[in-house]
C-alpha cells in the first residue's frame, strides 16, 4: 500500500495547476474479496505503456528502478489476490488490488 501511495504522490508532484487529491478506499465485494483502491488526480497513465507497468525493471520515473509495482504484484498474488490499474475520472490514475477475506 505504501508503494502505491508514494507513486500517487510523486505523480501529482508534477502538476503545476489544479487540485491534488489522493483517495484511499476499501470495500468488500460479492466474491468475498477485500478491494483496496488508491486514486490520484495526477496526469494519469499513458495507455501505450499500461500493459508494461508491472514488468520488472520497467519504469516511467527518471530515477526509478522499476521494481516497486512488480514487487507489489508478486506479494498480492502470493496472497491470492490481484493488482490492476485504470483511469481515475475525471483525471489521474487508480491502482486497485483485491485479496481474499479471511471471513467467509
Amino acid at each position: 500500500v505504501l508503494n502505491l501511495i508514494l507513486n500517487a504522490i510523486e505523480a501529482m508532484n508534477c502538476l503545476d495547476v489544479g487540485g491534488r487529491e489522493l483517495r484511499i478506499s476499501t470495500a468488500a465485494d460479492a466474491s468475498n474479496l477485500v478491494v483496496v483502491a488508491v486514486r490520484d488526480t495526477g496526469p494519469g497513465l499513458d495507455v501505450a505503456i499500461v500493459d508494461r507497468l508491472f514488468e520488472p525493471f520497467y519504469t516511467t520515473k527518471p530515477d526509478g528502478t522499476g521494481l516497486g509495482l512488480s514487487i507489489c504484484q508478486s506479494i498480492i498474488e502470493a496472497h491470492g489476490g490481484r493488482l490492476w490499474t485504470g483511469a481515475n475520472e475525471p483525471r489521474g490514475a487508480v491502482f486497485q488490488f483485491s485479496l481474499p477475506s479471511e471471513q467467509g
